[in-house]
């Protein structure tokens, strides 16, 4: 299989070395190859594309020249054959002594994997929950450190950083905090349904960390960020990521009622209720 195609990004052929359970509706996946060589990002919210195996297939099927044609050749799949493909970002990567990378790490969102649930497990929950060491993926992932697909972009003069999340943000948000400089002040809301799911953060900034805690009580999070008094700024940077709806909401009490510039307000949609991925990608967004 040929797995490069033009920079900055190309496809690299991975497997499963360990799976750590974080909480009640989360997962870490950790993945190691030898393609991961030419993996390189300065990761903060580093978006990636995953494609998983259904089950019963012992790798995923995409097309076997992954170069610039690669996605009208996955389209043509058999729809029960072609390899599910879900967008993630980067939690961390571990280098060598050489700076070359040997490891990386995906959290997943465990979503109706529990018994008796409501709503069944969607593909890529089903394959996390059970994920095991030497499972098979290819991902679609960065070759070039600075790439587009980092989207935290705070201007030089930023002065405050805003940060809200749902769980399908939480990875990208560590991350964030664990680049911020020490002593940025930064005000950070991340939303979980479990208190289970609540996590020791590292960040060198002035961080203050706000969990809304869904089956707690906690208010939703227009109602969190307009009550909050916000440190003295004159130059803020948001950035917001999530369910998009609720992204769309926090924007526009940002720019509209806080006054923020909109050019300082990054919004990322990782997902939409009530539809999945593929839905999503047949209306174009």
């Amino acid at each position: 299989m040929t797995t490069a195609v033009a920079a900055p990004f190309r496809f690299f052929s991975l497997q499963v070395v360990r799976t750590t359970r974080l909480g009640p509706s989360l997962v870490r996946v950790s993945f190691a190859g030898d393609d991961l060589r030419h993996f390189h990002s300065d990761g903060r919210d580093q978006s990636l594309s995953l494609f998983l195996p259904h089950p019963g297939q012992d790798a995923p099927a995409v097309p076997h020249e992954l170069g610039e044609g690669w996605w009208q050749g996955w389209r043509e799949l058999p729809d029960d054959v072609r390899a599910v493909m879900r967008s993630y970002t980067l939690r961390a990567l571990r280098t060598d002594a050489h700076g070359t990378t040997t490891e990386i790490d995906i959290d997943f969102v465990l979503h109706g994997v529990e018994p008796g649930a409501a709503v069944p497990a969607g593909p890529a929950s089903r394959w996390a929950s059970a994920a095991g060491q030497g499972d098979r993926v290819v991902l679609l992932g960065p070759a070039i450190a600075d790439n587009r697909a980092i989207r935290f972009r705070p201007p030089e003069d930023t002065d405050l950083v805003l940060i809200w999340g749902d769980e399908t943000a939480l990875p990208a948000a560590s991350a964030i905090l664990e680049s911020l400089p020490a002593g940025t002040p930064a005000r950070v809301w991340l939303e979980v349904h479990h208190a289970g799911d609540v996590q020791d953060l590292v960040s060198a900034a002035d961080a203050h960390i706000t969990w809304l805690v869904r089956d707690e009580g906690a208010p939703a999070a227009l109602d969190a960020i307009r009550a909050a008094r916000l440190p003295p700024a004159e130059l803020p940077y948001a950035w917001i990521a999530g369910e998009s709806g609720r992204v769309k909401e926090l924007r526009r009490h940002l720019v509209r009622e806080r006054g923020i510039d909109k050019r300082r307000v990054t919004f990322v949609g990782y997902w939409r209720e009530g539809l999945t991925e593929e839905q999503l990608r047949e209306q174009g967004d």
